[in-house]
C-alpha cells in the first residue's frame, strides 16, 4: 500500500501521550489506540489523532488542514453516548471522507441488540429468545421466557454491567436486575434465555467479499463450579481475575468439520444481514448438541496488538501492520451509497 496521510479519530479521553516513556502502554486505557497510531507510523504513514468529545466541527477543520485519504475510526461513542458512534461516520460520509470499519447503516443495526435479533430471527438464524425492558416502564416477564435469564445493556458493549448476579432464576431477580440497569447503566434492559455452551468468537474481514478468520474461543472452564460461564466485566477486565481462575481464549479446538462449516455459514450471514463492512466480530454459544446460536454482532471490535481479534489475525497469517493495512484498503473501496 501506497504511504497515506491518516486522520486517527479516537475518543477525547483515550488520546495516547505523545511521550509514553516510563508508562505501562499495555495495561494503558489508550492500548488500542496507542497501538494502531504506533503501528500506522511504523509502516510509513502520516498520522494525526484528533479526540473527539461531543463536537463535530473540529473534524472538519482536520480534513480542510491535513486532507486525508483517510480517516482511521476509533470512536466508541460521541458526547458520551455509545450509539452516537454512527452519527461520527456519517458525517463522515456526507463529507465524502473515506474511512475505516463498519458504515453508519451497519452500526445503526448492529448496536441496537434488540434490532439486530429481530432480523436475525427473520433471516432463521439461531438467537436466543429475548424481550427488551424499556426504562419507566413495568417489568412484566412474557411467558415465552423460561428461566435462568441474562439481564444486559441494550446498547453498551464489552461487558458493561454483567456479572454473574445477571443470571437470574425467578421474577424478583429479574425485577431488580433490570432495575440496576435502567438505574446504573442508564440504558433499557434486554433480556434473553441463558444458553449454555462454548463462547465463541469469530472475525471477519471485508465488505463484500468476506475472509472468515480462525474460530476463537473463550475458555471459562477453570471458574467456580456454581458460577455461570459467562463474560462478566470483571472477567473482561481484570487480570487478576483471569490469572486465578485460569481464563484463557485461543483457537477453538475440536469442532466437528460440519459444526465448523455451519459457523463460518451463520457467521458470514450475520455480517451481510446487518449490512456490516470493513470488520467485525461476531459472539457465539455453541451447545453441546451442535446448535449455534448468535449472541450478538460487534462492529469495530477490540482492535489492540494480543487482542483477540489481532491474534485470530495472526493465525491466519495477516500480522498486525498487515491487518491494518488491510482494515485501510477496504475502507478506501468501500462505496457508502453501495447496496448489496
Amino acid at each position: 500500500m501506497k504511504k497515506l496521510r491518516v486522520l486517527a479519530l479516537v475518543d477525547d479521553s483515550l488520546v495516547p501521550p505523545e511521550d509514553t516513556e516510563g508508562l505501562d502502554t499495555l495495561t494503558a486505557p489508550w492500548k488500542t489506540e496507542f497501538d494502531v497510531i504506533e503501528t500506522l507510523r511504523e509502516e510509513g504513514h502520516e498520522v494525526r489523532v484528533l479526540g473527539i468529545g461531543s463536537e463535530l466541527v473540529p473534524i472538519r477543520r482536520a480534513i480542510e488542514e491535513l486532507r486525508p485519504h483517510i480517516a482511521f475510526n476509533m470512536i466508541e461513542a460521541f458526547d458520551n453516548v455509545a450509539t452516537f458512534d454512527h452519527n461520527v461516520v456519517a458525517y463522515l460520509e456526507l463529507l465524502r471522507l473515506r474511512y475505516t470499519g463498519c458504515n453508519s447503516r451497519g452500526l445503526v443495526l448492529a448496536r441496537d441488540k434488540s434490532i439486530s435479533k429481530k432480523i436475525l430471527h427473520y433471516h432463521r438464524i439461531g438467537v436466543a429468545a429475548f424481550e427488551v425492558f424499556a426504562r419507566g416502564r413495568r417489568v412484566r416477564r412474557p411467558h415465552r421466557l423460561h428461566f435462568p435469564l441474562i439481564v444486559k445493556s441494550l446498547t453498551l458493549d464489552a461487558s458493561l454491567g454483567i456479572s454473574q448476579a445477571s443470571v437470574v432464576e425467578d421474577d424478583e431477580r429479574l425485577v431488580e436486575r433490570v432495575r440496576f440497569i435502567h438505574e446504573s447503566l442508564e440504558t433499557d434492559a434486554l433480556v434473553e434465555e441463558y444458553i449454555e455452551g462454548r463462547e465463541l468468537y469469530v472475525g471477519l474481514l471485508g465488505n463484500h467479499r468476506l475472509q472468515v478468520l480462525p474460530v476463537w474461543e473463550l475458555d471459562l472452564s477453570g471458574m467456580p463450579e456454581e458460577a455461570r460461564r459467562i463474560a462478566t466485566e470483571r472477567l473482561k477486565w481484570s487480570l487478576t481475575y483471569q490469572k486465578k481462575h485460569r481464563i484463557m481464549s485461543g483457537p477453538a479446538e475440536n469442532l466437528p468439520p460440519d459444526v465448523l462449516k455451519n459457523i463460518i455459514s451463520v457467521c458470514k450471514r450475520v455480517y451481510r444481514n446487518l449490512e456490516l463492512s470493513g470488520y467485525a466480530r461476531i459472539d457465539l454459544r455453541l451447545q453441546e448438541d451442535g446448535r449455534v446460536l448468535v449472541m450478538e454482532a460487534n462492529p469495530n471490535p477490540q482492535l489492540a496488538y494480543g487482542e483477540d481479534f489481532a491474534e485470530s489475525a495472526e493465525k491466519a497469517g495477516i500480522g498486525y501492520g498487515s491487518l491494518l493495512e488491510r482494515i485501510m484498503a477496504l475502507g478506501l473501496r468501500w462505496e457508502p451509497g453501495r447496496l448489496g
